[in-house]
């Protein structure tokens, strides 16, 4: 059982920057995937936003490219996601997603809001 909690979602103004963590409650070199996702604003799916394989490179949703990076702490064992250059169309919750012994886990979300 992995138990995934989120942090650092608030609101921002357009233009502004948000770090979000994600801290694991398992030593992360276990873990075969990890990855941010955002539920699709309007509708209940999830998309991806960023994503990184174990001893991968990260990968990006086209929307958040250049914008958007995934990186990990294993000493505080934390996924993060820095957000910078922030638009509304960014705000939704988001959610952290790693994949351990070929189980998907979720975190609960976290709100990011953009607006002026």
């Amino acid at each position: 059982q992995v138990q995934l909690v989120e942090s650092g979602g608030g609101l921002v103004q357009p233009g502004g920057s948000l770090r979000l963590s994600c801290t694991v409650s398992i030593n992360m070199f276990s873990l075969e995937y990890m990855g941010w996702y955002r539920r699709t604003p309007g509708k209940s799916a999830r998309e991806l936003v960023a994503s990184i394989f174990s001893g991968g490179q990260p990968n990006y949703a086209d929307s958040v490219k250049g914008r958007f990076t995934i990186s990990t702490d294993d000493s505080e064992n934390t996924i993060n996601l820095q957000m910078s250059n922030l638009t509304p169309e960014d705000t939704t919750v988001y959610y952290c997603n790693v994949l351990f012994h070929r189980t998907n886990y979720w975190g609960q979300g976290t709100q990011v809001t953009v607006s002026s």
